[in-house]
């Protein structure tokens, strides 16, 4: 994974599809009244930030987040271009508790082997308004890579996808309050199959502990074509699915005493819970 993410931070650009999904995520920061202060990008490419939340929260200071080591030592174009206001890259460790207002991720979470210990640090990071918005990849993408990879004996071809409705569950056991999920499925279609490993190669990397183990050859590459070309539909385009799920969930205040059938709870608890509390989002 340190590989992979290093390969992606040292690109030229982020791919297209990243560009995409953040572009998409974007108009849904329209559902969100709050108006974060801060914000931390978690995401899982180096890129520029969206520009659709870029231009919701003008305002706010960004920092992007990303794990040690995995940082490119040379500034892509997209940083001297953006000039001073460019991020600075912060390790996960470094990140200031309850100081967030927004965690942003962006094609991300499909990478992390324990996104429940991610969710609960994006909830250290948030403060009291806090809330967090991502994207990432459904259970339902790349059947037909699946669907080649079984029929040839070769492994995984990627690490398995999270249901949505399980990454809601996690958010609640996390802490965070009024979870929302939606999906989306794309389809794309390629002239060749060289085409779609180079776009592949773009979006990540295999990082499935089921995957073959040691090098693949020449041959094997010639290989895997010939199963893409033989998926070809009548016009010779080869199709690949993409479920994108989104989400975004609110920090939730500190839970009150816990109640038995008969709780005491002293004058100034009730008077601090009762600030605590506030209208609906």
């Amino acid at each position: 994974m340190a590989r992979i993410r290093g390969r992606l931070a040292a690109a030229e650009a982020p791919s297209w599809l990243h560009q995409e999904v953040a572009r998409r995520m974007a108009e849904r920061l329209s559902l969100i009244r709050l108006t974060p202060g801060q914000v931390l990008d978690w995401s899982l490419d180096a890129g520029p930030p969206a520009e659709g939340m870029r231009a919701a929260y003008p305002k706010a200071t960004l920092q992007q987040v990303r794990p040690a080591g995995e940082v490119a030592p040379t500034a892509p174009w997209w940083k001297r271009w953006w000039g001073g206001g460019a991020p600075v890259p912060v390790v996960p460790e470094a990140v200031a508790s309850g100081g967030a207002g927004l965690v942003w991720s962006n094609m991300a979470l499909q990478f992390e082997n324990d996104p429940p210990a991610l969710f609960a640090a994006w909830r250290r990071a948030l403060g009291v308004d806090g809330f967090v918005m991502f994207s990432t990849l459904g259970p339902g993408s790349l059947p037909e890579l699946r669907a080649v990879y079984a029929a040839e004996g070769w492994g995984e071809p990627h690490v398995p996808f999270v249901d949505m409705h399980d990454l809601g569950d996690m958010l609640v056991q996390a802490g965070f309050a009024d979870p929302v999920m939606d999906q989306e499925t794309l389809t794309l279609t390629y002239g060749s199959a060289e085409q779609l490993l180079a776009e592949l190669r773009s979006w990540g990397g295999n990082a499935a502990p089921g995957r073959m183990r040691g090098l693949r050859g020449r041959a094997w590459r010639e290989h895997l074509l010939r199963a893409l070309r033989a998926r070809a539909d009548a016009q010779g385009r080869i199709r690949l699915t993409l479920e994108l799920v989104y989400g975004h969930a609110f920090q939730a205040p500190e839970r009150g005493p816990a109640v038995a059938a008969e709780t005491a709870v002293d004058l100034t608890t009730m008077r601090r819970m009762l600030r605590e509390q506030k209208p609906p989002r």
